[in-house]
């Protein structure tokens, strides 16, 4: 009878195992497209797109600038940046790669590094690498950062050693 019992124990904690990691890779390919989408809208310079993927009430820390403050401070600053990159006059990309991933079905935290590179025309690639963590809910089906923290620069190298999105 004990047998019978651990066997059945044993089936049900592997079931519940299954489908917590199937789950979980449901949620994964749903932030990948997230973070696709953030990418697709700085390197066309579409504001409204990027906007889309904040919470309204985001906010977005600075460790290299130790401050704090809205996002939506941020988006008005960055509305002029986008402009340029969708008028040609500048061309902008952002690329994620990620060491932690931790999530449900609703919320995310997310750490790891972007490389954020800019440049004007005829001009030399800028590239920064920063060590970020990013906390986002979703609702009504869709993801929104409520929090972004740009905790500091980071290095090629530790770039490398993070595995692209897919």
């Amino acid at each position: 009878m004990k047998i019978i019992i651990f066997s059945w124990f044993y089936f049900l904690i592997s079931l519940c195992i299954a489908h917590s990691e199937s789950s979980n890779k449901e949620q994964i390919k749903e932030l990948n497209k997230y973070w696709t989408e953030v990418s697709r809208t700085v390197r066309e310079g579409d504001f409204k797109g990027y906007k889309a993927t904040c919470h309204r009430e985001g906010v977005l820390v600075s460790g290299v600038n130790n401050t704090s403050y809205p996002l939506s401070d941020a988006l008005a600053r960055w509305k002029k940046d986008f402009d340029t990159t969708k008028e040609g006059k500048f061309k902008a990309d952002v690329k994620f790669r990620f060491s932690q991933r931790i999530n449900d079905s609703t919320t995310a935290h997310e750490t790891g590094i972007f490389l954020y590179t800019g440049n004007k025309p005829n001009e030399k690639p800028k590239k920064d690498y920063i060590h970020f963590q990013a906390l986002l809910v979703k609702k009504n089906g869709e993801w929104k950062i409520i929090m972004e923290y740009q905790k500091s620069k980071a290095s090629e190298a530790e770039w490398n050693k993070l595995k692209p999105i897919s």
